[in-house]
Order: C-alpha cells, then sequence, then structure tokens
C-alpha cells in the first residue's frame, strides 16, 4: 500500500500542478470576454436594431441600418479619410521610427540622453500635446508662423487646422510624431539581438553598409515592422483623442475619421444603433487589413525558409 500510494503522489501533484496555467489565464480570460467579446457582440446586435432616443423601445429592423450605411456619402467620406489618416501615420511614424532606431543603435557620446529624448512625445498625454501643438499652430502668435516668413512670401498667417487642404496632413504630422518612439524603441531591441557576427561576415565579403542593411539588417527586421505596421493600423483606425481636440473632425469634415463618426451618431444624434453600424464596419476593416498583413507576413516567412 505504501509503494502504491508513493507511486500515486507525483501523478496526483503532477495533475493538479496541469490546472495552474488555466487558472492563472483565467482572469485574463474573464477580462476579455466581459470589457471586449461581450461589448463586440452587443455592437453588432444593436446595428440590426433601431436605437434612437426618443423613439420608444428598441426595435429589430434587420439589414435597414446597412443600407443606410452604404448610401451614406458622409461614412464614405469617413473610410477615405482614416483609411488616409492610417496610410499617412503608418508610413510616417514606421518610418521614422526606423531611422531613428538605426541613429540610436550607433555608438556616439550622449547616447543614452538622445534615447530619452527620443521618448518624450510618446510619454505626452494627448491632451498636452493637443496644447503645445495648439499654441505652435495659432494663426496668430503660433511659432511656426515665423518660420515659415522666412520661406514663403505669406502676406497673411495661415489658419493651420482650418485650412481644408493642411488640416488632415497636420494631423497626419502630429499622430505619427506622437508615435514614432515606441516603433523605434522596439525595432532598436530588435536591431540590438541581430548577431554582430553576422555584420562581421558581411564586411569580410565585401559588403557595404548599405548592402549590409539589406542583406542582413533587413531581413532580421521584417517581421518586426510588419507586427508594428499591424499595431500602427489598429491604433490609426481607434485614434480619437488627437482628432477630436485638434478639429472635432472639421472643417469640412476633411478629418472626420470613422471614430469620430461614431461619435456624432451615437452622442451628438443620440443614433446608437447607426453609431454601432458604422463601429461594425470599422471593425471589419481593420479585420480585413489585419489578415492581410498575417497573410504577407506567413508568405514572408515562408520565403524566408525556402
Amino acid at each position: 500500500m505504501a509503494v502504491q500510494a508513493a507511486i500515486a503522489a507525483p501523478v496526483v501533484h503532477r495533475r493538479r500542478r496541469d490546472y495552474l496555467p488555466y487558472m492563472l489565464a483565467l482572469p485574463i480570460v474573464l477580462y476579455e470576454a466581459v470589457f471586449i467579446l461581450i461589448p463586440i457582440v452587443q455592437q453588432f446586435f444593436s446595428s440590426f436594431t433601431s436605437d434612437i432616443i426618443g423613439i420608444g423601445t428598441v426595435r429589430w429592423v434587420g439589414f435597414e441600418n446597412y443600407e443606410r450605411l452604404f448610401a451614406d456619402r458622409n461614412f464614405w467620406n469617413s473610410m477615405r479619410v482614416t483609411l488616409s489618416f492610417m496610410g499617412g501615420t503608418v508610413i510616417i511614424a514606421v518610418g521614422a521610427g526606423l531611422i531613428a532606431a538605426l541613429l540610436m543603435n550607433q555608438h556616439f557620446r550622449g547616447r543614452s540622453a538622445a534615447r530619452a529624448i527620443m521618448t518624450l512625445p510618446w510619454a505626452f498625454p494627448d491632451l498636452p500635446t493637443v496644447i503645445i501643438f495648439y499654441w505652435i499652430l495659432n494663426p496668430n502668435f503660433g511659432i511656426i508662423n515665423v518660420f515659415v516668413r522666412w520661406f514663403l512670401p505669406l502676406e497673411q498667417n495661415p489658419k493651420w487646422l482650418l485650412d481644408i487642404n493642411l488640416a488632415l496632413p497636420l494631423i497626419i504630422a502630429i499622430a505619427a510624431w506622437k508615435a514614432f518612439p515606441f516603433y523605434g524603441l522596439v525595432t532598436l531591441s530588435v536591431l540590438q539581438s541581430i548577431p554582430h557576427e553576422l555584420y562581421e561576415a558581411a564586411k569580410v565579403d565585401g559588403a557595404s553598409r548599405l548592402e549590409s542593411f539589406r542583406y542582413v539588417t533587413l531581413p532580421e527586421i521584417i517581421p518586426t515592422l510588419m507586427l508594428m505596421g499591424v499595431l500602427a493600423c489598429i491604433f490609426a483606425f481607434r485614434q480619437f483623442a488627437l482628432i477630436f481636440l485638434l478639429t472635432g473632425g472639421g472643417p469640412a469634415r476633411v478629418t472626420e475619421t470613422l471614430v469620430i463618426s461614431v461619435y456624432k451618431a451615437a452622442f451628438n444624434s443620440f443614433d446608437f444603433s447607426y453609431g454601432a453600424t458604422i463601429g461594425v464596419a470599422g471593425f471589419i476593416a481593420v479585420f480585413v487589413i489585419t489578415l492581410l498583413f498575417a497573410f504577407l507576413q506567413r508568405r514572408q516567412e515562408a520565403e524566408a525558409a525556402s
């Protein structure tokens, strides 16, 4: 009996220990279910209902909201603005992050201080960032007007955030300025993990710096760049505070993204069901973009393996 108990004891202990990973993951799963999955399901359900304050009870309308969505020119404008904002932010932020990472990966005096300064835009909350750029872009006393007048013979200061041709590019530039340190730090960590022997071997083979970057650095960081591209797309799609505080979606809806449209439909017009419909359209767009990035990443990994 003692021998059987001694044999069974480790088995029981092993079975109890096997439950530990699930118990540790349970709080995360519950959090995801309560605060992410349930709201998403509820939003999908709301998009098939009519829920306008003042009308009365919620009623099922089927695809009526989606028919309204496809016929709404403001929605397509918001989709176009969102894609433009996303594309500009991803290219500038990830590209600037890559350049900053390559510079910060070099050995020079004061490198630690330069890295700390580089992270400041990312560390700033949205509200102080908006206040800073309101001062910089102020048409009356903004500092940017001083520099512009050095190069352009302007009679009046531009109304930067009220100009339909300048508002969206400025919003893209501000969002990219705030986001690029994050991508730079992630890229820098990947650069520092590349074995130095690869660069030495490339140097022995007569490779220049550009060729070393192309054949050694780039293949090592492409998976990370693609992942950051996905994250940048998601962050750009859900960007709200900067755009809303700087322009409110104006002027003339040139900076009105899908998130701003959801806010206006739900909290200005109190049409929560139509706001949910716009949100579902944005969710589907982000999901398709994520699948596209995943396909490209798997294809790149297959080519690298072959």
